[in-house]
C-alpha cells in the first residue's frame, strides 16, 4: 500500500463526532453536578451560585476554544502497511504544548495533582498509532466523513477527511480490516 497522508481543519463545534466526544466527556460530568447540586441545596440563594459558576466554568473554556484554537482542530493523518497514525499539526501541537505545561504547572503550584496529571495525559495524545491488527470495530460516517477506529481500551481514533479523500480512506480502510468479523464493522 502507498502511503496516504492529509491534514484536516476540522470545526469543533459544528462537527457531530466531536460534539458527541464533548457531550460524554464534559456534558454528563457536568450536568450531574448540577442535577445534584440543584435536588440536594432546596431552595438556597447559593444553588444558583453554584450553577451559575457551572455555566461561567462553561462559557469561559468555550471562548477559551474559540479564542486559541480558533473553534478548529487541526489534524494530520498517516496510513501505510503498519496503521494509521494521527497527529496534531505542528502549529496546533505547539499551543497545546503551552496549554497543557501551564496545567501541569499549575496543577502542581496549587497543590492539585489531578490537574497536573490531565496536562500530562493531554499531552501523551498529540500523536496516536494504531496498527492494523489492533483494530477491533470500525464505523463508517459517511454524512460527516467520519471513519472511526476502534482498538483496545485506549486505542480509537477518528480519521477526519475531506470531501475528495473520504471514498479513499473508506477503501482502504476496509481492505486493511477484512480481518474483522462481518458484523462488527458498522455504516
Amino acid at each position: 500500500m502507498e502511503k496516504i497522508q492529509w491534514q484536516i481543519s476540522v470545526p469543533i463545534f459544528r462537527n457531530t463526532v466531536i460534539l458527541k466526544q464533548l457531550g460524554l466527556a464534559i456534558g454528563i460530568p457536568f450536568g450531574i453536578v448540577a442535577l445534584v447540586i440543584g435536588l440536594t441545596s432546596g431552595r438556597s440563594v447559593y444553588t444558583l451560585y453554584g450553577l451559575g459558576l457551572i455555566a461561567a466554568l462553561l462559557l469561559l473554556s468555550w471562548l477559551f476554544i474559540v479564542v486559541v484554537y480558533r473553534g478548529r482542530y487541526e489534524a494530520e493523518f498517516v496510513l501505510d502497511d503498519k496503521g494509521v497514525l494521527c497527529r496534531t499539526q505542528a502549529k496546533q501541537a505547539k499551543k497545546n504544548r503551552i496549554v497543557n505545561a501551564m496545567t501541569v504547572a499549575l496543577g502542581l503550584l496549587s497543590g492539585k495533582p489531578a490537574a497536573a496529571g490531565a496536562g500530562m495525559l493531554a499531552q501523551s495524545r498529540q500523536e496516536v498509532f494504531l496498527r492494523w491488527n489492533r483494530v477491533t470495530k470500525v464505523k463508517y460516517k459517511p454524512k460527516s466523513r467520519t471513519v472511526l477506529l476502534r482498538g483496545g481500551l485506549s486505542e480509537h481514533i477518528a480519521l477526519f477527511c475531506a470531501d475528495e479523500n473520504y471514498s479513499q480512506i473508506e477503501r482502504e480502510v476496509m481492505l486493511r480490516t477484512a480481518h474483522l468479523e462481518k458484523g462488527s464493522a458498522e455504516r
